[in-house]
């Protein structure tokens, strides 16, 4: 019994032992296991440091400056100002250009993101379907994206030619007349459009293409099986299985689309400055910003349409977010009581099926 004790005692001993690590005669635990405990503590804050110092660089701190700039007047080659506060962005709120520019850029941005979005789902789903060659396919709907915007611009450009474009002949084989590409504002947010949606639908498709790969093959395999038909399948599985990739190419497309410049800048090279045609009617707020910065010289003022700028596209990105969540997750719960009835049927649930359980339980030991 004695030795029994002993024996415990020793293992219990060694135990505490092997749990409590060594320490030096002074207490203190050694310089290894504290070098590692700050390795496993600070080794991820290191690993993504560089990324926030680089935006901090180049993002967050440009970001602050323009707010800087935006409340003095500063101008491009005598430098800062007075401060002024407010008076750039009153100033700017009432230029009628200003506004011409957010419509121009609203415009453009609904013709171009709208069917740009639409088509790259139809052709990420032709390309999920198994297609032959789908190495040639993919390759051949990212080449317009290797395409720089400068050569896309001016090709476009000449395909809009209001005098012997490849469009208006075109037009002219089924006869229809000539048409103003870059005097009308309609047709000339059209084509800009179109020259945005040949460059970015292959890109988006590619990125949606490789989330359907990533959706599991059984789903589509049983929602056959149940008679689901291929649309059925696309609405009820595709779309809500891909929903965080869809939501980052909206809003990577919402960005985009707002910030617009190189294809209204080169589009009508004939006008004076490229400032958005001859009566402004294709100028986006990024080609007005430019005007402001570089013609007129008032940094102050081009700031402050910056800062404009930015909370116009967070305020749309927001808005895209939360309808494309609620869209992508239609068979959710659509408010806080719903979601409250279905836990309280789930509870319900639960709490039948445990009483079930128990009187068979019960029911089978009164038989024994």
């Amino acid at each position: 019994m004695t030795l029994t004790h002993e024996r415990s005692e020793t293992t219990t001993a060694s135990s505490k032992n092997a749990k409590t690590p060594k320490t030096n005669a002074g207490g203190r635990r050694p310089w290894r296991h504290r070098l590692s405990r700050f390795d496993q503590n600070a080794s991820p804050y290191f690993y993504i440091s560089p990324f926030f110092l680089l935006f901090g660089l180049v993002g967050f701190f440009p970001l602050l400056y323009t707010v800087w700039v935006a409340v003095h007047e500063w101008d491009l080659l005598k430098g800062q100002g007075e401060f002024i506060g407010a008076g750039n962005f009153v100033e700017i709120l009432g230029d009628a250009m200003f506004w011409n520019s957010i419509v121009n850029t609203l415009s453009i941005f609904l013709l171009s993101a709208i069917p740009q979005l639409a088509v790259a789902l139809v052709i990420a789903y032709l390309l999920d379907r198994g297609l032959r060659a789908p190495t040639f396919w993919r390759m051949s709907i990212l080449i317009p994206f290797v395409v720089t915007p400068v050569a896309v611009a001016i090709i476009f450009s000449s395909i809009f030619n209001e005098a012997d474009g490849l469009a208006n002949n075109l037009l002219n084989l089924i006869g229809i007349a000539d048409q103003e590409w870059k005097h009308d504002t309609a047709l000339s947010h059209l084509a800009i459009a179109v020259m945005v949606n040949f460059r970015w639908t292959g890109y988006n498709a590619l990125i949606l293409l490789a989330a359907m790969q990533a959706v599991p093959r059984d789903l589509y395999e049983s929602a056959a099986l149940d008679g689901a038909g291929a649309a059925r399948r696309f609405f009820s599985i595709t779309i809500p299985t891909i929903r965080p990739t869809l939501i980052f190419v909206i809003i990577t497309a919402t960005i985009g689309g707002l910030q617009i410049f190189a294809e209204p800048r080169l589009f009508d090279v004939s006008t004076a400055g490229g400032i958005g045609g001859s009566d402004r009617q294709f100028q986006t707020t990024v080609l007005f910003l430019w005007e402001l910065a570089f013609f007129r010289r008032d940094l102050g003022e081009a700031s402050a349409v910056a800062i404009l700028l930015f909370l116009l596209i967070v305020g749309i990105g927001v808005i895209n977010f939360l309808i494309s969540r609620r869209i992508s997750t239609g068979d959710a719960p659509k408010n806080r009581a719903a979601r409250r009835r279905e836990r309280t049927a789930a509870t319900a649930a639960a709490s039948a099926a445990a009483a079930g359980t128990t009187i068979a339980t019960t029911t089978e030991e009164n038989a024994r």
